[in-house]
């Protein structure tokens, strides 16, 4: 499930990607993106750790992409913000951990479902990027005018 910190960061990045090159301050930022500016604060420095986001102090600072929007996958992002994809720890590829209940993981239905469910949240995410996602808001704006 995409935590809210997940769905605010990518706000945050879709923001930042429609302002442009000039450096988005933080309350700006918030305001604009719609996410509380406490949390925002948080979100922001796990995007600079990441690579996503960079900043600038002053008062001409502010927050901007590090990359461009095409370079930021949305699969890559969601790992950064809320970890494996996977619903359940046995069915990830990058932070697999068998259940303590289950006596045979490579028997297990439930861990078969469950990749597989991983596999096809994978799928869609890691093909998207944050220009896929800027598009499809612009697209979505005209279907609501």
């Amino acid at each position: 499930m995409l935590t809210m910190k997940a769905k605010y960061a990518l706000r945050a990045l879709t923001t930042l990607a429609r302002h442009g090159h000039a450096p988005l301050p933080a309350h700006q930022l918030a305001a604009q993106a719609r996410v509380p500016e406490s949390f925002l604060e948080v979100i922001l420095a796990e995007l600079r750790r990441a690579g996503y986001v960079s900043s600038k102090r002053g008062l001409q600072g502010g927050h901007q992409l590090a990359k461009a929007p095409e370079q930021i996958g949305l699969g890559d992002l969601i790992r950064a913000i809320d970890g494996p994809l996977a619903p359940i720890r046995c069915a990830s590829l990058t932070a697999y951990r068998a259940c303590s209940d289950c006596p045979d993981p490579e028997a297990c239905a439930t861990r078969v479902l469950m990749t597989d469910v991983r596999n096809a949240i994978a799928d869609v995410l890691d093909r998207r990027t944050l220009r896929d996602q800027l598009l499809l808001e612009s697209h979505r704006g005209d279907l609501a005018a």
